[in-house]
């Protein structure tokens, strides 16, 4: 392992592969950081690919990312693509000796996310997975208050994504399992997973028992308001609902459950509530990723003692940019950012599948 620090009076150069929502968010981030130079960007989306470069200045605009990966003026890449894709792009740039940025999940499945790892840690490079959803305020305001004692020793929790029509793309790489690695759990829950475990303060997950159902996706229902069926045309061959039972260490519970889609209201809900011994609290933000902040209650013994502490808009992929650059920038960190945090959501996740397959618990 070869740690080479980062000479911090030279712009950092980073590129970007992956040109939709979360590309865009990734550049936009870089772009606006002074000290950052966006090198490249890629894509297949040769038009949007121009206009990217324009908006942002960008002077390499191409269509592979293995043309971006093997330049030699990178520190740093960002792979914001199809997760069938994280694995070989982010093995290949650590392998250059570049730094990753990657979007959630960090793979598939535990196994390609292990290989990932292991090339961050023989490279000496720093993987992080985007997680920007535990940077919301309201979440980081929950967090204050938990971390505060305020509801004593936190022995029950809840969390959810809900969505009633909101499968991304039917027929797409969303829907595929080989390209996907699963559906709401993997691209919705990941989030439910890793906001509530952060709120936790990070228990060891020690057993899950799931059940997944897919009851409208194979009859092309649940489709997101206004996206047309993908011209892949894929079979639906994931799950479209999942609720899991994960077993704490300590004796704690948590039960998470995200769905694309469900007869339910059609407003899209993220929720997070904990049961404590000496109080409780929820988060409900109703609206999803369109309410910047949600509703905070905290519950305690005596009259008038339940409150709603105050929260400000979170920064998103803007907080998730400027961490990992900033992490990039301080070699002391490297060690302790080598993806290890994103593997073990992925292993979670990864027994939630098998524990619905098998019909049983399974520890991990």
């Amino acid at each position: 392992m070869t740690i080479t620090a980062i000479d911090t009076e030279q712009p950092l150069r980073v590129g970007v592969v992956g040109l939709g929502w979360a590309g865009q968010q990734h550049l936009a981030a870089y772009s606006g950081m002074p000290g950052v130079e966006v090198v490249a960007i890629a894509g297949k989306e040769a038009e949007l690919g121009l206009a990217l470069g324009q908006e942002f200045e960008v002077p390499l605009v191409l269509a592979d990312w293995e043309d971006l990966v093997a330049l030699d003026e990178l520190d740093a890449v960002s792979v914001a693509v199809p997760t069938f894709l994280h694995a070989p792009i982010a093995i290949a740039a650590l392998e250059r000796g570049l730094h990753v940025l990657s979007e959630k999940p960090i793979a598939r499945n535990a196994e390609e996310g292990g290989r990932m790892v292991a090339a961050a840690r023989e490279a000496g490079r720093v993987l992080d997975v985007a997680f920007n959803h535990r940077r919301r305020g309201d979440v980081q305001a929950l967090k204050q208050v938990i971390d505060a004692g305020e509801i004593g020793r936190a022995y029950h929790a809840k969390a959810s994504w809900m969505r009633r029509s909101g499968i991304p793309r039917l027929g797409s790489w969303f829907t595929n399992h080989e390209m996907s690695g699963g559906g709401p759990m993997a691209d919705l829950g990941v989030h439910v997973l890793d906001y509530a475990l952060h709120l936790l303060g990070e228990p060891e997950v020690i057993a899950v028992s799931a059940a997944t159902h897919s009851e409208l996706g194979p009859r092309g229902l649940g489709g997101a308001v206004g996206v047309p069926v993908d011209e892949l045309t894929s079979p639906f061959e994931v799950e479209d609902l999942v609720s899991a039972f994960l077993r704490l260490e300590g004796g704690g519970t948590l039960v998470v459950e995200s769905s694309w889609a469900a007869y339910r209201d059609p407003v899209d809900l993220i929720d997070f509530a904990v049961f404590g011994t000496e109080g409780g609290a929820e988060l409900v933000i109703r609206g999803a990723t369109e309410t910047p902040v949600g509703e905070i209650r905290v519950f305690r013994e005596g009259e008038g003692s339940d409150y709603s502490p105050p929260a400000v808009a979170g920064r998103g992929h803007e907080a998730v940019v400027e961490e990992f650059v900033a992490t990039v920038r301080d070699p002391q960190r490297w060690a302790r950012h080598d993806g290890s945090h994103a593997l073990t959501r992925a292993r979670i996740i990864d027994a939630c599948y098998r524990s619905a397959a098998e019909g049983k618990e399974i520890a991990l």
